[in-house]
């Protein structure tokens, strides 16, 4: 399992990729994800919201605004 209990230290495009990644692969939602690797929900939503990125639930993934 990846290390990413940083993640919210890391470059925001970084973060990007291991979020999106680990949502497609192991988790079924944000909130999942989450949980699993102890993450402040709100503070990766708002890290990622000032690059331009949202998360959308229905796809399961953070996408370009």
């Amino acid at each position: 399992m990846m290390e990413i209990k940083n993640l919210l230290s890391m470059d925001s495009e970084i973060v990007f990729g291991i979020i999106n990644e680990r949502l497609r692969l192991e988790c079924d939602s944000l909130d999942e994800l989450s949980h699993r690797y102890n993450l402040d929900t709100q503070a990766l939503i708002e890290k990622l919201k000032s690059v331009g990125y949202h998360y959308n639930s229905t796809t399961n993934q953070f996408k370009a605004d």
